[in-house]
């Protein structure tokens, strides 16, 4: 029971990164599937975060009688990575505007019957 627990911030992410790989998958509406990848891509960023804390450790200033740091690299490139996630997602629904203009629905199926149709 102490390792269901122990490690539940590791729990949340496997929720999470399925529920967005079950959204991305199951959904035909273009928006849910970015959302889906937005609920994907911010599992990996807890991961990252969660994997990034040591136990005890202190910010990495040196400072008399500190001998444990933490890394702060893995908080830096999540701060990258959220900027690029949100340039994605902004390119992303500008290419969902796009489609709806073209094919007058965000739903793939029906993308797909039109395409055939041609």
């Amino acid at each position: 029971m102490d390792f269901i627990f122990g490690h539940y911030n590791y729990w949340i992410v496997i929720i999470l990164m399925m529920a967005g790989f079950y959204t991305v998958i199951s959904r035909g509406n273009l928006i849910k599937k970015i959302t889906g990848l937005n609920i994907f891509q911010t599992s990996v960023f807890l991961l990252y975060i969660s994997i990034g804390n040591v136990e005890g450790g202190t910010t990495p200033i040196i400072a008399e009688g500190v001998e444990q740091y933490s890394n702060p690299l893995p908080h830096v490139l999540i701060l990258t990575a959220i900027v690029v996630g949100v340039a994605t997602t902004a390119l992303g629904l500008a290419l969902v505007v796009r489609i709806r203009e073209e094919y007058g629905t965000i739903e793939e199926e029906d993308i797909h019957k039109q395409d055939e149709s041609l």
